[in-house]
């Protein structure tokens, strides 16, 4: 059941990523809230499983599958999006990949992967989905950062540079569109219990990692901020991580 008086309800939020992990707990906490949500995942069967999930948990929600590095894909789901619903509130993105390698190991066909996923990705939603916002009187971008942009460790050179450059992007974008009412934030997260990290080191402690649904809430906070404040940077942290004061 959705809520009705979120300031969030009857609200359209795009969601890159949507269809696992934090990106599905980003869509449920949203869906929860009252929005209406746009599952976007370059699997589609993933973003149909959420999107279904949200349906039956009475939250309008529907589903597109597409490559978040493809502008023309992009902007083809994003006038769907307005063309179905009316309307644009706010995009997120959440859509990441990782290859772990040392830099003279990592083929370059696959550090070129990372970097369109990561950083071209959110650079091309976020320019088609400007000029929509600017027609709707304003919005917000959120772009899902990384400790990884705020400290660096060895076999991930790629994820690294997309991570530092994305906050680059945010705080760039920030700037630039705080005069159209646009709002951007970079939600700097630190390690979490999902597939991205899971099933890639299985060796780590979940004990040591956040639920993502304490950063899909921190979504929601920064969605529902006053018209007239916006959080360009906000870290969401786990208490065990050992790496920060």
């Amino acid at each position: 059941m959705s809520d009705t008086h979120s300031v969030l309800h009857d609200k359209t939020v795009f969601v890159t990523g949507g269809g696992r992990g934090l990106g599905r707990a980003i869509c449920r906490r949203l869906g929860a809230a009252g929005a209406r949500v746009v599952v976007c995942d370059v699997d589609h069967d993933g973003a149909e499983r959420c999107r279904d999930e949200l349906r039956a948990a009475g939250v309008t929600a529907l589903s597109r599958a597409f490559d978040v590095a493809d502008p023309g894909a992009v902007r083809r789901a994003l006038h769907e999006t307005i063309e179905e619903t009316g309307s644009l509130y706010a995009v997120v993105n959440d859509a990441a990949i990782d290859v772990t390698a040392p830099v003279d190991v990592i083929e370059i066909k696959a550090w070129h992967r990372v970097l369109m996923t990561n950083l071209f990705g959110p650079y091309v939603v976020a320019r088609e989905a400007v000029p929509l916002l600017k027609a709707h009187g304003g919005g917000h971008i959120v772009n899902i950062a990384s400790t990884a942009a705020k400290r660096a460790w060895p076999n991930a050179s790629a994820y690294h540079a997309t991570k530092w450059g994305l906050l680059g992007l945010s705080h760039a974008l920030h700037a630039e569109l705080r005069p159209y009412a646009i709002k951007v934030c970079a939600i700097v997260a630190g390690g979490m219990r999902t597939p991205f990290l899971l099933e890639r080191f299985p060796d780590i402690d979940p004990q040591l990692l956040q639920p993502p649904e304490n950063v899909a809430e921190t979504v929601r906070f920064v969605l529902e901020q006053p018209t007239d404040t916006v959080i360009p940077e906000l870290m969401v942290l786990p208490m065990k991580e050992t790496s920060w004061p």
